[in-house]
């Protein structure tokens, strides 16, 4: 019987319900596994339960979410000491994510537009979270410590195994899951995954319908208009990440005509995504003037991994 514990950090809950989403596969897999600690979101567990057990006595632990929150800080922490093999589960933590894309901000800049700034705001008094508050001079209230910027999971503890998406696909979860009750898993620090690039298994690639690739000799944004059925999205002036991304979702973005936006993680020996796809896209340029017609080139080449990056955030 493995033993699993399952941590939400600083993500959505979108990776738990990819988790949840098995459905039937599930099911067929809790003969062998155990699930002792899933928290926040699906179990009716508390912090201190998983403090209580002893180190290393959990098989898997599955951390989704990114760092941002000293609470968060801690509980990777505990986790990490009771887990023998610790995953960071989805884009968040392996990545830092959506939310990574704060460190293009200072905490004072972010405070400032949530307290002070939103035309809905109203805030006469200038009060602003604060990590101890006192209440009728007796009652000492807490709240974490938001600290200045995200980081990925492996920036706080040591990580055995990553796992991309957001979410991961609930297909290649169960893959990844028998893998774990197998023993069949690659060297630690590598990523779980099927090792090829989204345009791999993408039915627009043209090397697939026997065609060559082009140069791009246009951008375009996805509000632009339809692309034309079956096209290379990225010929078609879209710019899509899909050849440095790992392909485990199956393609499933480009199948409805929206670009792969990096959130599977690098393909196997990329140290930083980004890098990656700013390389892949400027040599796929018909004209390098096309350059100045990407929007928001940061927001697009580091819209998951910025975090992780060798920028890690904005610097002043």
């Amino acid at each position: 019987m493995l033993k699993l514990a399952y941590l939400l950090a600083g993500g959505c809950g979108g990776c738990d319900m990819a988790v949840v989403d098995l459905s039937e596969t599930l099911v067929d897999v809790l003969p062998q596994l155990e699930v002792v600690f899933w928290a926040p979101t699906v179990a009716d567990v508390k912090y201190k339960d998983l403090e209580a057990m002893p180190d290393q006595s959990v098989d898997v632990g599955l951390v989704s979410g990114m760092v941002r929150l000293s609470e968060q800080e801690h509980m990777t922490r505990v986790m990490r000491q009771k887990c023998k093999v610790l995953v960071a589960y989805g884009a968040c933590a392996a990545l830092g994510g959506i939310p990574g894309m704060a460190n293009l901000h200072t905490k004072e800049e972010i405070f400032q537009t949530a307290y002070f700034d939103t035309f809905s705001t109203d805030n006469p008094d200038g009060v602003t979270p604060q990590t101890k508050c006192l209440v009728d001079g007796k009652y000492e209230l807490t709240l974490p410590e938001f600290y200045g910027r995200v980081r990925p999971l492996h920036q706080v503890v040591d990580v055995d195994y990553f796992i991309g998406g957001c979410p991961p696909h609930h297909s290649f979860v169960g893959q990844a899951i028998v893998a774990i009750l197998e023993g069949k898993l690659p060297p630690p620090g590598s990523w779980i995954t099927g090792g090829k690039a989204v345009c791999d298994v993408c039915s627009r690639n043209p090397g697939q319908q026997g065609g060559e690739r082009e140069l791009i000799t246009s951008v375009k944004r996805t509000v632009d208009g339809a692309p034309e059925e079956g096209k290379c999205l990225l010929q078609e002036g879209y710019i899509c990440l899909g050849a440095v991304t790992q392909g485990d979702c199956g393609a499933l973005c480009p199948k409805v005509n929206i670009p792969c936006r990096g959130c599977g993680g690098p393909i196997p020996g990329v140290k930083d995504f980004g890098l990656r796809a700013v390389s892949a896209i400027a040599s796929s340029l018909a004209d390098e003037e096309l350059v100045d017609q990407i929007p928001s080139p940061v927001k697009l080449f580091y819209r998951y991994a910025l975090p992780a990056s060798m920028l890690g955030k904005k610097v002043k």
